[in-house]
C-alpha cells in the first residue's frame, strides 16, 4: 500500500480542483506545490486593504452552469463586469469593439452607419487570402481599427511584428453594433469574495499540500508515494527538455502605491501604441466595489517579455513547430509515463480560461471513478 492515492503536482486552479474532487470520492491525496504558496497564476493578496490578483487581472466568466454553481458552492462570488479601455497615444477607446467604439473612431451613431464604415475599410482587402495576423485583422476590421487599437498592442504581447505571427491566432473579432461595454458574452461573471485565494483555500481544504517543495528534484521518490500522478507543470521539463524547449510568453508586473483615491477611470487599461513599453495598467481595487480604502491605490504595469527560467510561462505560442513538439512530448507521456496524468495550462500546453480549467479537471477526474 502506497500512502496516497493520487499526488498531485501544482496547486493552482487545476491542481487544486483535482485535489478537491478526488477529497469527494474518498481518495486520499497530497498536493506538492514548488512555491512557498498556494494559488498558481490566479492568488490574490491584500495589500493596504486592496485585494491585488498578482499575476494579472482574473475576471470568472462562463457560460458552463455546472462549473458556475460549483465555485459558488464554495465560496460567494460577487457579479463584475469587465469594461476595459484602451489609451492609444491619449485618445480613449472602450473596448470590446462595439458601437461606442465605433463612435469614438469614426463619429458615427448608428449600427446602420458602424456597418457601412467597417465595409469602407475592409473593402480593399476583400476576397485575399490572409498570410499572416496582420492581414488577417486587415481583412476583418480595415486599417484604422487595426493599426490603433491591435497592431501595437498585439506586437508588444507577442515580442514580433503581426506580420510574422499566424493568422489563426485571430480567426475572427468580434465586432457589436450596440453600445455594450461588457468583455465577455457569458451569462454568469463574477468576482470571489476576498478573492481567488479564498476559492483555492476552499478547494484545498482538509487536504495535505507541501509548499516550497519542488517535484522534479526528486521525482522518483515523490511518483512513489502514489499509483497516480497529476502533473500540471510544464510537460517539457518533466522530460527534461529532451525533444526541445516549448516556448511561452511571460510577463513583468511594476507595482506602484500611489496615495489617490482613485488612478484611471476602469480597473483595466490597455495601451495600444509602442510609444507606451508596457500593455495595459491594471488598478486592483476597481474591482472590488467594497473596496474601503479611499487614500490609495494600487496600480500594476505589465510587460510582456520572452519566457525564460526562473521567469513565470503565462501564454503558449501555439505555432506550428510549438505544436508539432508538444504533440512529440504527449506521444513520449503515453509511452513513458502512463500513470501520469498532464493537465492544466502547462501540462498541455494550452491557453485555459479558468472554467475551462475547472470542466477539463472534473472530466480527469471522473475517470478515477
Amino acid at each position: 500500500m502506497k500512502p496516497y492515492d493520487v499526488l498531485i503536482v501544482g496547486s493552482g486552479i487545476t491542481g487544486s480542483t483535482c485535489a478537491y474532487l478526488l477529497k469527494q470520492q474518498g481518495k486520499k491525496v497530497l498536493v506538492l506545490e514548488k512555491q512557498p504558496y498556494v494559488g498558481g497564476g490566479v492568488r490574490t493578496q491584500v495589500e493596504e486593504d486592496i485585494i491585488v490578483h498578482v499575476y494579472g487581472p482574473h475576471i470568472f466568466h462562463t457560460s458552463d452552469q455546472g462549473v458556475w454553481d460549483f465555485v459558488n458552492s464554495l465560496v460567494t462570488f460577487y457579479p463584475y463586469i469587465n469594461s476595459p479601455i484602451a489609451n492609444y497615444r491619449g485618445e480613449l477607446y472602450h473596448l470590446p469593439f462595439n458601437l461606442n467604439t465605433f463612435k469614438e473612431l469614426w463619429g458615427v451613431k448608428t449600427p446602420e452607419e458602424a456597418k457601412a464604415k467597417i465595409a469602407e475599410e475592409t473593402a480593399p482587402y476583400a476576397g485575399k487570402q490572409p498570410h499572416n495576423l496582420e492581414e488577417q485583422a486587415l481583412a476583418l476590421v480595415g486599417p484604422t481599427i487595426y493599426h490603433k487599437l491591435i497592431k501595437d498592442y498585439t506586437e508588444k504581447q507577442w515580442g514580433r511584428p503581426c506580420s510574422d505571427l499566424p493568422a489563426a491566432i485571430i480567426k475572427r473579432i468580434p465586432l457589436r453594433f450596440t453600445a455594450n461595454n461588457n468583455y465577455f458574452n457569458d451569462p454568469c461573471q463574477g468576482l470571489p469574495v476576498g478573492g481567488y485565494s479564498k476559492l483555492i483555500e476552499a478547494l484545498l481544504h482538509g487536504i495535505e499540500v507541501r509548499t516550497s517543495t519542488d517535484f522534479l528534484k526528486a521525482k522518483a521518490q515523490y511518483e512513489s508515494l502514489a499509483d497516480q500522478v497529476i502533473y500540471t507543470g510544464l510537460i517539457d521539463e518533466f522530460f527534461s527538455y529532451r525533444l526541445g524547449v516549448l516556448h511561452y510568453r511571460s510577463l513583468r508586473f511594476e507595482k506602484e502605491i500611489l496615495p489617490l483615491d482613485s488612478f484611471q477611470a476602469s480597473a483595466v487599461t490597455n495601451f495600444t501604441s509602442h510609444a507606451v513599453p508596457y500593455t495595459r495598467i491594471t488598478e486592483h481595487k476597481k474591482f472590488d466595489p467594497h473596496c474601503s480604502n479611499h487614500h490609495s491605490t494600487i496600480i500594476y504595469k505589465e510587460y510582456p517579455l520572452e519566457y525564460r527560467a526562473g521567469l513565470a510561462p503565462f501564454y503558449p505560442v501555439n505555432d506550428a513547430k510549438n505544436a508539432t513538439l508538444y504533440q512529440a512530448y504527449a506521444a513520449l507521456a503515453k509511452q513513458e509515463a502512463p500513470n501520469v496524468h498532464f493537465a492544466g495550462r502547462l501540462g498541455q500546453y494550452s491557453y485555459f480560461d479558468m472554467d475551462k480549467a475547472i470542466r477539463a479537471a472534473m472530466t480527469l477526474i471522473s475517470s478515477f471513478r
